[in-house]
This record gives C-alpha cells, sequence and structure tokens, in this order.
C-alpha cells in the first residue's frame, strides 16, 4: 500500500515566449518538439504544484503563480487570475489553506513561489498560515540580491511576508526532510534550486522543476535562455536522466501543458518522454 497520496494541481496554463523558452533552439526545431506559439510567440506552459499526503501532513511542492499581479502583467504573461488561485483549486480537492502543513518551493521565480502570499483586505499575507515553507538558503540568499539577468524573475512580494514572518526552514544541501521525501538542489537554471525526490512502494518520483520543464526540455540542447549557468544545467541533465532512466523513476513536469508525468528512455538520440504516468490519489 503506498505511503504518499499525490495529485497535481492545476493552477492554469500561462504563457511565456518559445525562444527564451528553448535558448540557442531555432523555432524550426522547438515549435515541432512542443508548440509553435501563439500570435505573441507564447508557448502555453502550465503551472502544476504537488500535493503530498499522508498520516497528519499535507505538503505542497511549489504554489504556482497564485494572483499577485497587476492587470498589465496578467496580460503580458496570460495568466488567467482566478484560475491561478491555489487556494480555489485546492478546494477542489476539499482541502482549506489552513490544513497545509509543509510547503517545499524548488525556487523564487515567480512562476513558482507566487501562490505563497496573497491579497487579504488590501495586505499581503502568507496563503497557508500553518504551514513551514522549505527552501535552500544559498538559494534565498541569491533571490535577495539577484543578478541583472534574472532579476524580474523574483518579486519579492511573494517570499517577503514569509521572511518576516519566521514561516522560512532554511535548508543546507541534500537532505531528507521527511521519511521518504529528499530534496536535490541544482544550480544551472539558478543557484541552489531544489528537486524534490519521493521515494514509495510505487516507485520513485522526481519533481523535476525547472531542470526539464517540459517533456521537450528532455533533449540536452534544449535549454532555457533563462538559465544562468547552462553548461552547469547540461550536466545536470545528464546525470539525473540516466539516473532516472536507469532506476526507473517518473519524472514530474511542472511546465508541460500537454503531459504531466512520463518515464524516461533511451534513444540512439539521447533521453525522450516514455511512458505517459497519471499523478492523481483518486486512481
Amino acid at each position: 500500500m503506498n505511503k504518499f497520496k499525490l495529485d497535481t494541481i492545476d493552477t492554469g496554463i500561462f504563457g511565456l515566449d518559445g525562444g527564451s523558452m528553448f535558448g540557442v533552439v531555432p523555432k524550426s526545431l522547438w515549435a515541432k518538439a512542443y508548440h509553435p506559439g501563439d500570435a505573441s510567440n507564447r508557448i502555453p506552459l502550465a503551472s502544476s504544484p504537488l500535493l503530498v499526503r499522508w498520516g497528519n501532513r499535507n505538503l505542497l511542492v511549489d504554489t504556482g503563480n497564485g494572483t499577485n499581479f497587476s492587470e498589465k502583467l496578467a496580460s503580458i504573461y496570460n495568466i488567467d487570475l482566478e484560475k491561478s488561485d491555489i487556494k480555489l483549486q485546492l478546494s477542489k480537492l476539499g482541502m482549506k489553506r489552513e490544513e497545509i502543513t509543509d510547503v517545499i518551493l524548488t525556487h523564487l521565480h515567480f512562476d513558482h513561489c507566487g501562490g505563497s502570499t496573497y491579497y487579504e483586505d488590501g495586505k499581503l499575507v502568507p496563503t497557508f498560515p500553518n504551514a513551514k515553507y522549505y527552501i535552500q538558503k544559498e538559494h534565498l540568499e541569491w533571490a535577495l540580491q539577484p543578478t541583472e539577468k534574472d532579476r524580474a524573475s523574483f518579486i519579492k512580494e511573494n517570499y517577503l511576508p514569509l521572511l518576516e514572518n519566521n514561516m522560512l526552514e532554511l535548508v543546507e544541501g541534500e537532505q531528507e526532510l521527511f521519511d521518504g521525501i529528499r530534496v536535490i538542489p541544482v544550480d544551472g537554471h539558478t543557484r541552489a534550486m531544489q528537486m524534490v525526490k519521493i521515494e514509495d512502494t510505487s516507485g520513485i518520483y522526481l519533481y523535476i522543476a525547472d531542470l526539464a520543464p517540459t517533456t521537450a526540455h528532455l533533449n540536452i540542447a534544449f535549454g532555457l535562455a533563462f538559465d544562468n549557468f547552462p553548461l552547469t544545467t547540461i550536466e545536470e541533465k545528464k546525470k539525473y536522466f540516466k539516473q532516472a532512466f536507469l532506476e526507473d523513476w517518473t519524472l514530474i513536469f511542472e511546465h508541460d501543458a500537454f503531459v504531466r508525468a512520463t518515464k524516461i528512455i533511451a534513444t540512439d538520440k539521447g533521453f525522450a518522454s516514455g511512458e505517459v504516468v497519471t499523478i492523481s490519489s483518486s486512481l
């Protein structure tokens, strides 16, 4: 019998420029591998936090875009502010925000942590008042003093209230936070982003965050223009994709608008997505 109940939470589709999501790869290639984009060259991206339930704990991995956007920014990123309200989406599973006990934030880019706070009566408050929020210490330091390259990816309203209310648990390096749940930091996308590895009787799952936002990014050459250290990303992909293949892990994709999770296969051209896996506690 499985220890964990896993559910991906659909907090909507948003859009980012396809070129920025595939870096130096020509559009003629990424358009075939994923999606050709809309009239503004935006490709559809999912925002899919993961809910993990066991015993008396309810843990979220990431919180999506959230609702802390002006109308202008919401339009630029094609965000449906009602759909991106994680409180609303959790309520569809019969959960209240007060019931969330833990939140693992892979990193502090707005599309991963935006649902961590929201405005209530004009005041910015933590979305999950009874939760501990886990973040890599090194990444928090980076987010508080970002570079000119990635400054726009950090919206401090999404996480400063957590810091001010002493709700952040700072993690240093790879650690098992709970029995069967481990965080693994990687540095290519941004300093000390943490992936989440879950080991259960049904198998091993890796919530891969922005090491591979979509199945198309299983191609080693398909990197993000957002990556701060692209050569590091390549080496990290090689390491973890190989391990996932050899040990039959299931990869959970946070941003793929068409596939939530798959096994990984090896081909003569490298790694690719294999069998599609449904992540749902109702099965």
